[in-house]
């Protein structure tokens, strides 16, 4: 399998570029607009042909590339059947299946970071757009977003996958690259409560500031990146 986990520097966004290796054919999850010639140098040195694009959700802190890509490349575009983005070809539900090649990838509606989130489980390795990141949770003040259903996602799904499966989160602002569900249920500061209340008082008391540009950032995003 190939697997590539790039990292952009300002909006501090991880995506993932994925093949079995075996037909050539590639996924790529969360991509950033500003980074597109990247992936298509990436993709060329590899021998790889994109033929599916994931954006988990629709992001506040950077324009998707999804649009750009699939201009490109033809590539097919997906999201979950939650999403706001009526431009996307293929919306998957919940336990529902994308195939790549021989790789089998379950869509999970997570929702609470936004009402739209989802993660993407392969085999042992989780894709978790924002609503786990490593050692916090996604924010849960903007774009519908509810910290009751946030702890729902956790505890009564993520949470009870096995604690070997790898965490690949949308971001990370500290250098960390993956953890394991194992790590994040004992260490993770977020996730040590005792009830949905606690929890919620948690994500009530943040008082982050909003993410610049998000008005611009989401209405892009609604239209997977274009103009």
């Amino acid at each position: 399998m190939i697997f590539k986990q790039l990292f952009d520097t300002k909006s501090s966004t991880y995506t993932y570029l994925i093949s079995s290796g075996k037909s050539r054919e590639a996924l790529i999850i969360d991509p950033v607009i500003e980074n597109v010639n990247e992936y298509i140098s990436l993709l060329e040195e590899l021998d790889l042909k994109l033929v599916k694009v994931i954006d988990t959700h629709i992001h506040a802190d950077h324009v998707t590339g999804a649009s750009e890509l699939k201009n490109i490349t033809k590539c097919s575009t997906i999201m979950g059947a939650h999403t706001p983005a009526e431009l996307v070809e293929i919306k998957v539900k919940d336990d529902e299946y994308i195939d790549v090649d021989n790789l089998k990838i379950r869509a999970l509606y997570t929702p609470g970071h936004t009402s739209d989130s989802y993660s993407f489980l392969m085999n042992n390795h989780l894709f978790t757009g924002d609503t786990l990141l490593i050692n916090g949770t996604g924010r849960t003040d903007f774009q519908n977003g509810c910290s009751k259903s946030a702890y729902n996602s956790l505890f009564n799904k993520i949470l009870k996958l096995p604690e070997e499966t790898f965490v690949y989160p949308g971001h990370d602002y500290n250098g960390k690259k993956v953890s394991t569900i194992g790590t994040e249920k004992k260490f993770n500061p977020r996730l040590q409560v005792n009830s949905i209340d606690e929890y919620v008082d948690i994500m009530s008391n943040l008082n982050l500031s909003k993410p610049k540009m998000i008005e611009s950032n989401v209405s892009r995003n609604i239209k997977l990146g274009s103009n």
